[in-house]
């Protein structure tokens, strides 16, 4: 029995191993969630397996890899007022999707709870956890804890109607750095992104570097620079992109994946309203201020 308005959805390719150690957590909490498992095309055996060893847990079989987009396939799976985003690495806590539900009932404007994410068999606290509790946007009145304009899609719970009223992740990024823009849609709809440090999620990443990670992330920063803020914001992004291509293969990467992407990118350009372009500018000053003291 489902013990839970939250559903998790999970989008997975080729990664079996840690798909089912990451279901036996899942399935063995206490709130007993409905979980959708998208499969982005995998060729390692993984719908064999889900069949084999999970037959209870519905599986969504896409014919190719769709990305990010496999999210949302799964929200749209699912039909529960909730719905809690795990990759193939990671699980929710004992409790945890308990205690987002309360604080999503209790808050109707919260579009997107942010959880704080442990890493590893240390459980030791992200780097990220700190910058997203200190977030220089303070709280609202009616919002839990920290009001943010980014999180870890593994570590974040949605409310359904939100997610889908805000188009959830965007074709155009594909897979990499693309939670700032589902955040920034959100709150361009009116909805609330929080950080509430006291749901977590534990997260068991590779140790392996993936290649290009660094060239997906820059190229999918500089393309929502241009869907959603101003030009000469973009401008300037770009600018910074071209001078460190010159001397960085990650960076003249990310440009060439960026220049191959713009057209779609600008078709789908919607400026922020001018209170989240207020917000994102708060933050980024903040971000740049972090960084010149490294």
């Amino acid at each position: 029995m489902n013990h839970t308005s939250v559903g998790v959805v999970i989008a997975t390719r080729n990664r079996a191993p840690s798909l089912t150690r990451t279901l036996r957590h899942l399935l063995g909490l206490a709130e007993r969630p409905a979980v959708v498992v998208v499969d982005n095309a995998s060729t390692d055996g993984t719908r064999d397996m889900l069949a084999r060893d999970f037959p209870d847990v519905r599986v969504v079989a896409l014919p190719c890899n769709r990305g990010a987009l496999a999210r949302t396939v799964g929200v749209r799976a699912l039909n529960t007022p909730y719905v809690a985003f795990s990759d193939d690495d990671s699980w929710w806590a004992p409790g945890a999707l308990s205690r987002a539900a309360d604080l999503l009932d209790a808050h109707p404007r919260l579009g997107l709870l942010s959880a704080s994410t442990l890493v590893g068999p240390a459980a030791e606290s992200d780097p990220l956890n700190d910058v997203l509790a200190t977030s220089p946007l303070g709280p609202a009145t009616d919002l839990p804890g920290t009001q943010v304009l980014g999180f870890l899609a593994c570590a974040s719970v949605v409310r359904r109607s939100a997610y889908l009223d805000a188009g959830g992740f965007h074709p155009v990024l594909f897979f990499g750095g693309e939670e700032t823009l589902l955040a920034y849609d959100l709150a361009a709809r009116g909805w609330g992104v929080a950080h509430c440090s006291d749901v977590v999620a534990h997260h068991h990443p590779d140790p392996t570097p993936r290649a290009g990670r660094s060239a997906t992330v820059r190229r999918n920063a500089l393309l929502t620079a241009w869907l959603r803020r101003p030009l000469p914001y973009a401008l300037a992004r770009t600018r910074d992109l071209v001078a460190e291509a010159r001397r960085d293969p990650d960076a003249c990467r990310a440009l060439c994946e960026a220049a191959a992407r713009l057209p779609a990118a600008l078709l789908a350009r919607r400026p922020l309203p001018a209170e989240v372009e207020r917000a994102a500018r708060i933050l980024d000053s903040a971000a740049a201020t972090i960084e010149a003291t490294v």
